[in-house]
C-alpha cells in the first residue's frame, strides 16, 4: 500500500501535529480509534483540510498530522462534543498526548 502525506505550502493553514504515546500492544487500537473518528466525525468539521496517521516502528507512538484551513477551525473543533469524545476516547488508549500547532515553512518533494 502506498501512503502520501499531503503538506499544504499554499497557503497559511494551522498544521496539527499531535504525538501519542501508546503502549506497542495498544498501538493499532489507538490508529483504528482516530481513523474511525477522522471518518465520522473530523473530516465534517468545518476548516478540516486532511489527515494522516504515522506509526513507529517500536510500537510506542501514533502521530497525526492534520492540517486545518485555520487556527479557530481547529479551536471550534475542540470544542465540539462530539469531537471531545473521540479526543477522550484516544486519551484513554495513550500514555500521553501532546498536541501542538504549527506552520509549514518549508517542504521539499523530489523532482
Amino acid at each position: 500500500m502506498t501512503v502520501t502525506v499531503q503538506v499544504d505550502t499554499t497557503r497559511p493553514v494551522a498544521t496539527l501535529i499531535n504525538i501519542f504515546t501508546v503502549s506497542p500492544d495498544r498501538q493499532d487500537e489507538l490508529v483504528a480509534l482516530l481513523a474511525r473518528a477522522t471518518e465520522e466525525t473530523m473530516k465534517h468539521q468545518p476548516g478540516f483540510l486532511h489527515a494522516n496517521f504515522h506509526v513507529s516502528l517500536d510500537g510506542e507512538r501514533v502521530i497525526n498530522y492534520a492540517q486545518w484551513e485555520t487556527e479557530e477551525h481547529y479551536r471550534a473543533m475542540l470544542a465540539n462534543p462530539e469531537a471531545r469524545f473521540h479526543m477522550d476516547q484516544a486519551a484513554k488508549i495513550a500514555t500521553d498526548v501532546q498536541p501542538r500547532l504549527f506552520q509549514v515553512r518549508s517542504a521539499h518533494t523530489r523532482p
